[in-house]
């Protein structure tokens, strides 16, 4: 037997207001049909003025306890992933701890759209330590406070919403017939940071704190990164594409989403799609998109999930989950 991360619970948070394609191009040079073609975007969640990443991801994690039925008492660490947090120090993570009424630790990971993966791999290692037995991995974000509402190639993409799971520490045989995360796999190119980034710092005021993205040279990454991670995940525990049940992957683009989701063999009913709805979400994209279907009903225990993310770093990583 080994001692594994499994998930226990999830659980997500949307904006009350809901911004359609059409209401965008009552303001910029844009049209429904032009987003949904390149990006399969229909609409996105903006959050309002007390809709911080910290209340939206209290809200995410406290709906993963209950799905978990677990107690902030069984809460010893916290990590929340998040490019757009609500102060630079300190961590919105122990915003939400002081919110949720739990114990142990928190921390914050910016690592961009590949944040959830990022803290899931950190929490499963300090569960496989046994530093931690019970962790919640939170995504978050409030993109539309750091657009630029004028530019049409990146305004269109983004929105906001949190996602979290909470992962429990489990006696597993050895293996990948046991339930929980199997491996994780983390990646950054440094060199590739002007693709995708914000122009903003402390104590730069002169900056325009905007997103800025070469849209064209993060397709052509994000297809064969993303492809050799998942690779990496399932040759890390002797299995193949046929073994996989569920794609959730960061719902950045529908054609990125479409090409990982061909590689492996799925069929469309098996990979994971909130991009409509929610666009861009950054870190909180899969942790949104694997609530939403689990709740659903669609996915069973047993079932095997690959997820995967690219975000600005460039970052990147995949994790192999048995539900």
């Amino acid at each position: 037997m080994t001692l594994r991360a499994v998930l226990a619970g999830a659980g997500s948070y949307l904006p009350e207001r809901i911004v359609t394609n059409a209401e965008l191009a009552d303001r910029i040079d844009t049209s429904d049909e032009w987003i949904i073609e390149r990006t399969g975007i229909r609409q996105r969640h903006i959050a309002g003025p007390h809709e911080t990443a910290a209340y939206m991801g209290t809200r995410a994690a406290a709906a993963a306890l209950a799905h978990a039925g677990a107690k902030a008492s069984d809460v010893d660490v916290i990590i929340l992933g998040t490019s757009t947090p609500d102060q630079a120090f300190p961590a919105t993570a122990v915003a939400v701890q002081a919110e949720l009424g739990t114990g142990g630790f928190g921390f914050d990971v910016s690592a961009a759209c590949s944040g959830f993966v990022y803290g899931l791999s950190i929490a499963d290692a300090m569960i496989r330590s046994g530093q931690v037995r019970g962790a919640l991995v939170i995504g978050s974000e409030v993109y539309s406070r750091i657009l630029d509402w004028n530019d049409r190639g990146t305004c269109v993409l983004f929105g906001d919403g949190a996602g979290a799971v909470f992962l429990r520490a489990e006696e597993q045989p050895e293996g990948s017939a046991g339930r929980g995360i199997l491996s994780t796999h983390l990646h950054s190119q440094g060199s590739l940071g002007p693709l995708l980034y914000v122009d903003g710092a402390v104590g730069r005021p002169e900056l325009s704190g905007h997103l800025k993205m070469n849209g064209r040279e993060i397709f052509r990454h994000a297809v064969s990164k993303l492809a050799s991670a998942v690779d990496e995940a399932l040759a890390a525990n002797g299995m193949h594409s046929a073994d996989v049940n569920w794609l959730v992957p960061h719902q950045a683009n529908l054609r990125i989403i479409d090409a990982m989701g061909r590689k492996l063999g799925l069929a469309p009913d098996r990979v994971v799609v909130t991009v409509d709805r929610h666009a861009n979400t950054s870190a909180a994209s899969i942790p949104l998109a694997l609530s939403e279907a689990w709740h659903s009903g669609r996915m069973q225990r047993g079932d095997l999930l690959v997820l995967e993310a690219l975000g600005g770093g460039l970052t990147w990583g995949s994790a192999l989950v048995r539900l």
